[in-house]
């Protein structure tokens, strides 16, 4: 199976850590599919049983990324109206609101801050079926939550989280199908088109050379394809430290293509579905701009951009695409980062469990 060539990890060189994590991801999703789809399934068919009425989710930095994704599975797929939690409400402000037959999902990858932990409990005290989603099933959050799914992504080490994101997106993604009755068939071609992701280090590094001395970049996605967009902007900007600014297409168009220019770079993450449908009259727009475009994407739509990474999405279901798009997105912060004179294992000024509270 070819992976991400791995630097030595004694050899010193930096980026090692992440190289490597990135490269156990097809291992981590088929380990997840092999090992943990039965515990995933007993989880939703309990929480099926008590038909929550809405769902609140809970989720920092990467974590609340994967939670976007899951909100959009959830309205999508079984017409479950959900939310973002605004922790501070609870943690800050000391509201109480009454949560009866609400279903509170908590993704965190160590389960371990402190308000992700705060507002689970006040969650059950208020009435809500509670689930935390982590890689740590002995961790405070899964302590106090009712149900625990376990991602299974073994230790990350590297500050930029990888492997836990898409293992978070394949275990939210089971546990949605779980709640309709389904078995997530359209997940099982994830492992090894993932591999044939990781082995094109070489075309995100010749892409990489676009953005080495760029001041700022806009990524742009519709539908399932917006929580990447939002994904490899902080992945961008934690390892790289270029201000990248994430918006969903039709946002961007409500202002902010003004700053849009023949100099400017954007990353466009066109799902190949109803999702990158939705999002053609931008794209239409940013060539007019004369804008940089790069796309993650279809083959089709790479040809008509300044440049792109072909996705295999022929025959892949559009809500299981967001595994594989973010994938050479993770590179690309990887190889931007390394071009730059910059580790992407030790982004300044960050902690692996970010305590807030």
């Amino acid at each position: 199976m070819s992976t991400v060539t791995t630097p030595d990890p004694h050899s010193g060189l930096p980026g090692r850590i992440m190289a490597r994590e990135m490269a156990e991801q097809p291992g981590v999703l088929r380990r997840i599919l092999d090992e943990g789809a039965p515990a995933i399934r007993k989880v939703a068919r309990e929480i099926a049983v008590r038909a929550p009425r809405f769902v609140l989710l809970t989720a920092r930095g990467t974590s609340d990324n994967a939670a976007l994704y899951a909100k959009y599975l959830l309205e999508i797929r079984l017409g479950l109206p959900c939310g973002l939690t605004s922790m501070s409400t609870t943690t800050a402000y000391g509201a109480r609101p009454d949560l009866t037959d609400v279903l509170v999902v908590t993704v965190s990858q160590s389960g371990g801050s402190p308000d992700l932990v705060a507002s689970t409990r006040a969650a059950r005290e208020a009435g809500a079926i509670t689930l935390a989603v982590t890689n740590n099933p002995d961790s405070p959050l899964a302590g106090v939550s009712e149900y625990h799914i376990d991602i299974m992504a073994g230790p990350e080490k590297a500050l930029p989280a990888t492997k836990t994101y898409t293992a978070s997106l394949l275990a939210l993604y089971l546990f949605v199908e779980g709640l309709r009755g389904g078995d997530g068939g359209p997940a099982h071609v994830l492992p090894e088109l993932a591999a044939g992701l990781l082995a094109r280090q070489e075309e995100v590094r010749a892409l990489a050379a676009r953005y080495r001395f760029a001041e700022r970049m806009v990524i742009t996605s519709r539908g399932y394809g917006y929580p990447t967009a939002k994904e490899a902007a902080l992945k961008l900007m934690e390892t790289s430290y270029i201000p990248a600014l994430a918006y969903s297409g039709a946002d961007l168009l409500h202002g902010p293509l003004a700053m849009v220019d023949n100099v400017s770079p954007v990353i466009a993450v066109v799902t190949d579905g109803k999702g990158g449908e939705a999002l053609q009259p931008v794209l239409d727009r940013l060539r007019g701009r004369g804008a940089d475009l790069v796309v993650i994407g279809p083959r089709g739509q790479v040809e008509r951009a300044s440049a792109g990474f072909v996705l295999p999405t022929e025959n892949v279901a559009e809500e299981v695409q967001p595994v594989l798009e973010i994938i050479p997105l993770q590179l690309l912060a990887y190889e931007v980062t390394i071009a730059r004179g910059q580790d992407p294992d030790a982004p300044r000024a960050l902690a692996k469990v970010t305590e807030t509270h």
